[in-house]
């Protein structure tokens, strides 16, 4: 069904984008917090798991919407695709969030003592109207409405009084669109650790009016108190990517991070040869999996044909396959897709000393969207959110 629901190529990334255009004003502004169920016309895009691994790009996304409205009629929607690059610069100034949610979740795994809890809200049998048919929902089909993920956080924390780690986590191995950044900080914000002592709490009231009467839970927690935290580090100075000689001739590496090298790097590179990556080790769920593995493909074959040479697929994300393919290619440089805090970026920190001693240097490349938006994050989404008209002006999409 997973498969089904999202197919995962780029072109069908851009023919859902085409579709949601003409409804990406005044129909997303007052629709965009209704869900009315799986498989049922939404307000929503349900572009996210195509702008998580950028099967589509959010500069695109955004400019086609600018094309067919105004900013003022379409800046709800242009908002909520910003929560997620906000997310993103928002966790790369502070990547000890991701460590420190990282060990809180093993350490909860290891000794919350109510696994049967556990079991029953994984499995949509806590008896909660609602809360369950989004458990299952979830499993079945790799994705949630915003709203519903919202309502199913709080409900977890609040009333199940579940760990909100676990529920991080639970989230992180089905979701389809599940990064380190958007995951993590919207179960924090829910919580009241990322603002903090502002929680979000669900309400009754709420499920029913915006899931069209289909929900109304009962025994919902009336009130909630904010989880408390040590405190966490200020915000780090933007790591610089590694600069690359245009010049040389160089591998090309493509994971899934950021599915669509051809917007990022110069046809006109020197590129002997692409890798495309679908490491599972890298993903959290078999969902995710799938889809990047059949994304994969896709990708590839834009790539070859963009650059002009073949692309391999590969299974692991190892200091001996890319030494081995560079060599074969006769490259020094390896060229990729900026990755931002999460296991990709791990791995890359990893493979980035055993490649130099190789004589190999890896050069990521970041967005031009990424490198205008992100050092704004350094604070709370508001004072991000009055810089973004000026910000679009910027970079010419307004």
């Amino acid at each position: 069904m997973v498969v089904s629901t999202f197919p995962p190529s780029r072109e069908t990334a851009l023919s859902r984008l085409a579709q949601f255009v003409p409804g990406a004003g005044r129909r997303y502004e007052t629709g965009r917090n209704t869900d009315a169920g799986p498989d049922q016309p939404a307000a929503v895009s349900r572009l996210s798991p195509y702008l998580r691994y950028r099967l589509v790009g959010e500069s695109e996304v955004v400019s086609q919407v600018l094309v067919r409205h105004d900013f003022d009629v379409a800046e709800k929607f242009v908002q909520e695709v910003l929560w997620r690059t906000y997310w993103k610069g928002w966790l790369e100034m502070r990547p000890s969030v991701w460590l420190r949610f990282q060990e809180e979740r093993d350490r909860q795994l290891g000794s919350f003592p109510a696994a049967r809890a556990i079991a029953a809200a994984e499995t949509g049998l806590t008896g909660i109207v609602g809360f369950d048919d989004w458990a299952r929902e979830l499993v079945e089909t790799g994705y949630l409405h915003n709203h519903a993920r919202m309502w199913f956080a709080s409900i977890w924390i609040f009333t199940l009084r579940l760990p909100w780690s676990l529920g991080a986590d639970f989230f992180l191995r089905h979701l389809l669109d599940a990064d380190a950044a958007s995951n993590t900080l919207s179960w924090r914000w829910v919580a009241g650790l990322q603002t903090p002592g502002k929680i979000y709490l669900a309400t009754a009231d709420n499920i029913a009016r915006y899931t069209n009467g289909r929900f109304a839970p009962k025994g919902l927690a009336r009130e909630a108190i904010a989880l408390t935290e040590s405190p966490i580090e200020a915000a780090q100075v933007l790591r610089e990517p590694v600069t690359h000689d245009v010049r040389q001739p160089s591998l090309l590496l493509v994971t899934h991070e950021d599915m669509t090298p051809e917007s990022v790097f110069d046809s006109a590179l020197d590129v002997r040869s692409i890798l495309v990556c679908a490491d599972a080790q890298l993903l959290w769920g078999d969902g995710a999996r799938h889809f990047v593995s059949d994304a994969a493909a896709d990708t590839a074959a834009r790539a070859s044909a963009q650059f002009g040479c073949t692309a391999h697929l590969i299974e692991r994300l190892d200091a001996q396959t890319l030494i081995a393919a560079a060599d074969v290619a006769g490259c020094k440089h390896i060229l990729t897709p900026y990755a931002p805090v999460g296991p990709v970026a791990d791995a890359l920190a990893q493979l980035t000393p055993k490649l130099a001693s190789a004589g190999i240097t890896l050069v990521q490349k970041r967005r031009a969207w990424d490198s205008a938006f992100w050092p704004h994050a350094k604070k709370g989404f508001f004072p991000f959110k009055e810089k973004i008209p000026a910000l679009l002006r910027e970079s010419g999409l307004v």
